[in-house]
């Protein structure tokens, strides 16, 4: 049975060698530049746009967008690409109103993780040890989403148990970011973008050629039991569906696995070269898997879980030729090991750095990182197993999360020079409280929670910023005066 499935999948197993011997020979470069705090967190602050560009989308396009969110306009119709639109447009904004400023706050603040920037720009420890806690616990549940969709992909593919496909995927992953640090994961991230990109076009050709060609979807409206996937409020009412779309694309501005791509940058022009590899990635990707389950209508009956909609399809060789689908499975899998290391590598620094680190040395620093990277993902691996939920909904939380911790107190940090430590907890309380309260209300179904946490959240901060006293500390005050006089003479 091994040599049936050997001989039939030769290709895939060849691709397989060759990725893992990249993972390796990266891990080890990045071994060598990871022996600072610096260097294993953001690569010493000296990698290219085009690099961190890729990084960006191949991080944020995860087995969430192959697995879950390709699959789910199956049930949400048309509608759901309004969230690849808004990915899109949220890429652009966060490298546009994000990216050049928190390169050189952070780089002047030496800041290496999100609660250090935030620590000195609200000068306070509470402030980083809240953030520290929301960013674990986000990380966490994310991870648990990726371990699913690749537990899925390898389950369908190699014909093995649900638990063992997750077990695979822990050591594969665990092996090269546990020892290469930040430069292993962005190094490894241009190989798993380019075979990202290729496969989501991939994909699209094949499934929409077998479904009938991309014009068949304007037969949907002509079969009653179908009618609803082209309507606006068919499926889904349209304005919960948006705030679904917007819990997923906010991180985009925010997520500390995006935002600390911003810290490895070396200067302002990889910050202009940057934006545009991010944005046309994030488009080509999403645009060519979120129609996915639309066409899978076509082709498949009776679906309950959408997140196995485009396992089934890859594994169809009446779908997809097999040679085809053997590199469709290592591109998806490339997918979940680019963001599986990204927030890997988050939740350990944040945990080692900001967490518990109290007067420790910096090898002390980076060796807790490392082991926090294994710890980690043995934790989600196993939660993993009996996962709470399907992978949109557990991500689309995790986003919720880090909106309404983080659009206040990133955005507005950055762009305005009152805000204080109260300001920043009010926000983190607030918008955690009514986000919770909404969903044990059960009142999501008529507006997604994460309108009324992020208003809440933000109105928070704004009023406490301003009957409180900015944050006067030295490096914060004189940081925004050279910005502002900066801005003076561009205009």
């Amino acid at each position: 049975m091994i040599g049936s499935w050997l001989g039939q999948h030769w290709f895939a197993v060849a691709l397989a060698v060759v990725y893992t011997s990249f993972l390796l020979a990266h891990a080890r470069l990045g071994l060598r530049a990871g022996k600072t705090a610096a260097g294993f967190f953001i690569g010493n602050r000296g990698l290219g746009g085009a690099v961190i560009g890729v990084s960006f989308y191949a991080t944020f396009a995860s087995t969430n967008s192959y697995v879950g969110l390709a699959g789910k306009s199956y049930e949400y119709g048309l509608p759901w690409l309004t969230m690849a639109a808004l990915m899109v447009i949220f890429c652009w904004l966060s490298w546009r109103i994000v990216a050049p400023r928190m390169r050189r706050f952070a780089a002047a603040w030496g800041s290496l993780t999100v609660p250090d920037f935030l620590a000195v720009r609200f000068g306070s420890v509470r402030v980083r040890v809240a953030a520290a806690a929301v960013i674990v616990f986000s990380c966490l549940l994310y991870l648990i989403a990726v371990f699913k969709g690749a537990g899925n992909l390898l389950q369908v593919f190699l014909g093995i148990p649900y638990q063992l496909a997750v077990i695979v995927t822990l050591g594969l992953i665990v092996m090269y970011t546990m020892l290469g640090g930040f430069v292993s994961v962005v190094r490894t991230d241009v190989l798993q973008g380019s075979l990202m990109v290729v496969g989501s076009i991939l994909l699209f050709y094949f499934i929409t050629s077998a479904a009938g060609g991309v014009g068949v979807i304007a037969e949907l409206p002509n079969e009653p039991s179908r009618a609803h996937l082209v309507e606006l409020n068919g499926a889904i009412p349209f304005v919960v569906l948006i705030g679904i779309a917007l819990a997923g694309s906010l991180k985009l501005l925010v997520d500390p696995r995006q935002v600390t791509r911003f810290y490895g940058l070396k200067d302002e022009h990889s910050v202009r070269v940057g934006v545009w590899v991010a944005v046309i990635g994030i488009l080509v990707i999403q645009f060519c898997l979120f129609p996915l389950g639309l066409y899978a209508h076509f082709l498949l009956d009776g679906v309950t879980d959408t997140d196995l909609v485009v396992p089934t399809l890859v594994n169809d060789p009446s779908v997809i030729p097999p040679l085809v689908g053997d590199f469709l499975v290592i591109a998806i899998l490339a997918a979940a090991m680019s963001s599986l290391d990204s927030v890997l590598l988050v939740a350990a620094s944040v945990a080692s750095r900001d967490l518990l680190r109290r007067g420790r040395r910096e090898a002390s620093v980076v060796g807790g990182a490392r082991l926090g990277v294994a710890g980690f993902a043995v934790v989600a691996a196993i939660v993993a197993l009996n996962p709470p939920g399907g992978i949109v909904e557990i991500t689309i939380f995790s986003g919720s999360l880090f909106a309404v911790c983080f659009v206040p107190t990133i955005l507005l940090g950055l762009h305005w020079r009152r805000g204080n430590a109260a300001a920043a907890l009010t926000a983190f309380g607030v918008g955690i409280a009514v986000l919770l309260g909404w969903l044990l209300a059960g009142l999501g179904d008529i507006v997604h929670e994460v309108f009324p946490a992020l208003f809440a959240s933000t109105v928070g901060y704004v009023v406490v910023s301003l009957r409180g006293r900015p944050v006067t500390e030295v490096r914060v005050a004189s940081l925004f005066a050279t910005t502002r006089t900066s801005h003076a003479r561009a205009a």
